[in-house]
């Protein structure tokens, strides 16, 4: 029986069930699965983010479980070029001999690791470790790259921390002005959107700022449509009526915050005019919104990928905390600023070392201190781990080349799909000497790798996922996953073991212990409960025993949380105090919880900032063109985003026969008076080109967009591949590429 299930059994039938989460977006719903007579179904669970209630991926989400396409056993490429069924110990062999051979001819950092934010806590930290430690590499990155790391950053330049929602979720519904900037959560998270009547109910107004007239902006009371590329400009226009009108809190800012003289003086230049100017929002709309702010008694601004996933990211999202702060928001109880995460674990994914320039606890790498002390937690010296590596578009465009990764091995994520410039990159990955993809469907990136191993899904496994609002959750199993299907932790001890067989091998700590550890030792002893002689088999059994009997710990999620919450302890997303059983009893626990017996932190900065002096920080910020602006030969802009049915890039939604049939394929939006220029129809097939690709599919035909714009989404691969189009450029801070804006044409494609 897998841990967190209940079973009963009645005469001819039996049955089982689990109150776990949904496995898709950040919101992470809680859900109740039942199986009897091995169907498994949904039921609501009233959980505090969700309160019973479930979009259709969620509803549907069981369907994957026993899917006709999933993978059930380890695949190779063979000389023909054709994947087919393997043993896993060949599968170990074949990656374990491509890992040596590619570090002994170009060394360590010749292989890399590729994550996802949809990994549990306990495998994000388990990959940064596996390849920091086993691997010695410092090319490591995840694409929570693609996704949040631009509102991270800005968060923790302004605050000293970063997490997306520093208040609870249900603070929404009491809001009395909420501003949703790059946000469309009535299709990508729909339970969110019960807070957004809660808030209009009440009298509460809500704002959107998007190029599109979405499902969200549809709500609003207000909604402000800029070119895309331009809201930057927006914030610091509506920090300019703030300053006019007398509308800045002077005392919170006197008291609370520091640098806003610097923020002051460039905002003074952002008269309302001329953002209508550059933005093509009206000059009353941006007046109304900075009173609506300004005056409410509760005012609430989130950001989102809308805002983020731009060249200038960082940059756009500090000009709306600088809004925020300027207002007294952030700290004030029923008000804040916040950043809707998107992918499941988008949170913890970045918490616990899978990104390049992480240290479990959200530490840096960089960091004397914090290498020493997760050194000490790994049974190695600080000097033996590696340093930053590359963000995770630097990393995929190096792969092949005669200075990159020879050898990559991805752990929940479909690059092929979900990378910008998307066709450089699938020719990046074609050169390499050994791909490696462990996934549970055949993703295009699977579908070109030359290993593939079957992975257990999420009602299979036991783990821990944080949500939006930085609340640590259980996903528990329901049951075991197929015969010959590993969990993604069994494959990284398996891995760990065989790469380091001959030398003494890293064990997980059990969980027994001190959570906060001594520092590293000199010679760089492992730390107790490390064993030397734990190698692993690379054809260990499958319910996860050594032979001979004794556990094998890094299989075990309970076991590797345990040395995740030492880990993590004393740093800025510290988990020292967060336990599995605390969790069960509490619906969750908010990091940071440094203490068993203490409280935790549903809602941050009420007192300080964490930063040095406890105060916000003011960034001065200046609006600068898109990378790519549009011309005679790409006269309109590019903007992507998701649909309602569909999840990311896919390659799960895509096989549930309810979603296909409410999303079945690409489509590129634009306006009547666009397509009545083009002489196109609602339906016909169009070309959409850039100067790094072109995408096919049928136009839709709506005048919910810009005349100016395109928008088209980026569930699907192939032809329809929005990301063959999409800019590779990069913040130079987050190193978030532009996905929201390119300079494209357009025309008919002719029988």
């Amino acid at each position: 029986m897998t841990d967190g299930a209940r079973a009963a059994t009645t005469p001819g039938r039996t049955s089982r069930e689990a109150a776990t989460h949904c496995p898709y977006c950040a919101l992470q719903c809680g859900m109740l699965l039942r199986e009897r007579d091995g169907q498994v179904e949904v039921l609501p669970r009233d959980f505090p983010t969700n309160r019973g209630g479930l979009c259709q991926k969620g509803w549907t989400a069981a369907e994957l479980l026993d899917h006709p396409e999933r993978l059930t056993t380890p695949l190779l490429r063979g000389p023909d070029g054709r994947l087919a069924p393997a043993t896993w110990a060949e599968a170990y062999a074949r990656i374990v001999a491509g890992i040596r051979d590619t570090q002994a001819a170009h060394g360590p950092d010749a292989v890399a690791v590729f994550g996802g934010g949809g990994l549990t806590n306990e495998k994000a930290y388990a990959l940064g470790r596996f390849a920091r430690v086993a691997l010695r590499t410092r090319m490591i990155d995840y694409n929570g790259r693609f996704c949040m790391s631009s509102a991270a950053a800005a968060g923790m330049r302004a605050f000293g921390i970063d997490r997306g929602l520093p208040f609870p979720l249900a603070d929404l519904g009491h809001a009395d002005t909420l501003l949703l900037v790059g946000a469309n959560p009535a299709e990508t998270m729909p339970p969110l959107a019960r807070y957004l009547t809660e808030l209009r109910e009440r009298g509460g107004q809500l704002i959107v700022v998007d190029p599109r007239a979405t499902a969200t902006a549809r709500l609003a009371d207000l909604h402000l449509q800029p070119l895309p590329g331009t809201d930057l400009a927006v914030a610091n226009a509506l920090l300019h009526i703030a300053l006019t009108e007398g509308w800045v809190d002077r005392e919170y800012v006197a008291a609370r915050t520091e640098g806003f003289d610097a923020v002051r003086r460039i905002a003074a230049g952002w008269w309302p005019a001329r953002a209508e100017r550059l933005s093509g929002v009206p000059v009353a709309d941006l007046e109304a919104t900075a009173r609506a702010l300004a005056t409410a008694r509760n005012a609430v601004i989130l950001t989102a990928r809308g805002a983020e996933q731009h060249a200038k990211g960082v940059d756009t999202v500090t000009a709306f905390v600088n809004l925020a702060l300027a207002l007294g928001l952030p700290g004030r109880p029923g008000s804040g600023y916040g950043c809707l995460t998107g992918q499941g674990n988008g949170q913890g994914g970045r918490e616990h070392g899978q990104k390049a320039d992480q240290l479990p606890g959200y530490r840096r790498i960089d960091d004397p201190a914090a290498r020493a002390h997760v050194a000490a937690i790994w049974g190695v010296h600080p000097d033996e781990l590696p340093g930053p590596g590359v963000s995770a578009y630097e990393l995929l465009d190096a792969l092949g080349t005669p200075t990159g990764p020879r050898t990559l091995l991805v752990f929940g994520s479909n690059p092929v799909v979900s990378a910008p410039r998307a066709a450089r990159i699938e020719r990046r990955l074609r050169d390499l000497d050994l791909l490696v993809v462990t996934d549970f469907l055949l993703s295009e990136t699977a579908a070109i790798a030359d290993v593939v191993l079957p992975t257990a899904q999420w009602a299979e496994e036991d783990g821990t996922m944080t949500n939006l609002e930085g609340r640590v959750l259980r996903r528990r199993a329901l049951r075991e996953p197929p015969p010959d299907v590993r969990t993604d932790l069994r494959v990284l001890a398996d891995l760990t073991a065989a790469v380091d067989a001959g030398a003494p091998s890293y064990r997980f700590l059990s969980s027994k212990g001190p959570l906060h550890p001594p520092s590293a030792a000199a010679d760089g002893a492992q730390p107790p409960g490390a064993a030397a002689d734990g190698a692993q088999p690379p054809d260990a059994a499958a319910d996860g025993t050594e032979h001979g009997g004794a556990r094998q710990d890094g299989a075990d999620a309970r076991v590797v949380f345990a040395e995740l919450r030492r880990a993590s302890a004393g740093g800025p997303a510290d988990y020292a105090g967060v336990t599995w059983e605390r969790i069960d009893a509490a619906d969750g626990v908010f990091w940071p919880c440094p203490d068993e017996d203490g409280p935790d932190t549903p809602r941050l900065f009420t007192e300080r900032f964490a930063t040095p002096t406890g105060r916000a920080r003011f960034h001065p910020v200046e609006h600068r063109p898109a990378a790519e602006e549009v011309c005679a030969e790409y006269p309109l802009y590019l903007t992507t985003g998701r649909v309602l049915a569909q999840y990311q890039s896919g390659t799960q939604t895509r096989r549930v026969g309810a979603l296909r049939r409410a999303a079945p394929e690409p489509f590129v939006e634009l306006h009547p008076d666009l397509a009545a220029r083009l002489g196109v129809g609602d339906g016909e097939e169009l070309r959409v080109t850039s100067r790094r690709g072109e995408l096919r599919a049928p136009a839709r035909i709506t005048a919910t967009i810009r005349p100016d714009t395109l928008f088209a989404p980026f569930h699907w691969g192939g032809t329809g591949r929005v990301n063959s189009v999409t800019n590779d450029a990069l913040d130079p801070v987050s190193r978030m590429p532009e996905f929201k804006v390119c300079a494209v044409r357009v025309e008919r494609v002719t029988p």
